[in-house]
């Protein structure tokens, strides 16, 4: 049998008599995906904004996850709103988690230079297990896999986002329903495998170290009910108002992972970036890390809107 396959029989077994928490991936590069994460920010970028996102996490390891996201999002002519809507598709092994959400926030101004913007998030996740892995010998007459069900559920989330041309803090919680995607069986099954409530604090900041670089340090914290604390810190600096060069470090209670991140400013328009990501942990030797690849394009059609923007 297939390491992948095995992966995911292990995941769901594990699952028996408690709760399996699935958790929205995460990102080396998510100061710059935020609205995956916290409605509110959408539209805060003052422009139409277009950001795809590839992530190969633990290349090498057979059946590791891989994630893809597309986000969308921009003001109205009421600068005071914005929509957005994002796609994230997200495959461990055999298993296979979409989700579809539109964002819509109201940015109230606070004082001079800064402004709070409140989200509200709503769409569908999609949960699915590979015929595949349901169909082969070892596990087709196993009574724990009959409850697992393909299936679109619908869920909402909400964030709050106080930010100004320097600093930005978020706090927000994108799935808020606990969604159970076995056929909720009673009996002497146990398996429950549920999409739990998850917090994200984000916050960053942007110094000034001479006319031509700066400094950005930014921090996420999340937790998820049934999950360990993970903290994210990262230190990017700006040079010429074109290249980010930085790291990044990412810990939990059972691993952790250090990066690097790169991202130019090819135009006004557009941005490439890209992040590695080694993981100190026991997995490090059977991977040669982790792969992010962005790209964000943006219309600007007033001068007054600053380019790059910084978060």
């Amino acid at each position: 049998m297939k390491l992948s396959k095995i992966i995911s029989i292990v995941i769901l077994f594990l699952s028996v008599s408690t709760a399996f928490s699935q958790q929205l991936p995460q990102f080396t590069q998510y100061m710059f995906n935020t609205i995956s994460i916290n409605p509110a920010y959408a539209g805060s970028r003052e422009t139409l904004s277009i950001v795809g996102l590839h992530r190969s996490q633990w290349v090498g390891f057979d059946g590791g996850p891989e994630t893809q996201t597309l986000s969308i999002h921009a003001p109205l002519r009421n600068e005071n709103m914005g929509l957005g809507v994002s796609f994230i598709n997200d495959q461990l092994g055999y298993e296979n988690f979409s989700y579809l959400y539109a964002d819509y926030s109201y940015t109230l101004k606070i004082s001079e230079k800064t402004k709070l913007a409140l989200g509200l998030k709503a769409g569908m996740t999609h949960y699915f297990i590979d015929q595949e892995l349901l169909t082969d010998p070892s596990v087709v007459n196993d009574q724990y896999f009959n409850d697992v069900s393909n299936r679109w559920s619908p869920n909402v989330g909400a964030g709050l986002y106080l930010h100004s041309q320097r600093w930005y803090a978020g706090l927000s919680a994108p799935r808020i329903l606990n969604t159970d995607y076995n056929k909720g069986r009673q009996g002497s099954l146990d398996y429950v495998a549920l999409e739990r409530i998850s917090y994200y604090l984000t916050a960053g900041y942007v110094f000034d170290l001479s006319e031509s670089t700066k400094l950005k340090p930014s921090v996420l914290l999340k937790a998820t009910n049934g999950a360990p604390l993970s903290f994210d810190a990262s230190a990017n600096f700006l040079f010429n108002e074109k290249l980010w060069l930085g790291a990044a470090y990412r810990v939990n209670q059972y691993a952790a992972a250090l990066g690097g991140i790169a991202d130019f400013q090819v135009s006004k328009q557009f941005r490439v970036g890209y992040a590695y990501e080694y993981p100190l942990s026991d997995i490090a030797p059977y991977t040669s890390g982790t792969h992010e690849i962005l790209l964000m394009f943006e219309v600007f059609k007033s001068k007054r809107i600053k380019s790059p923007r910084y978060f």
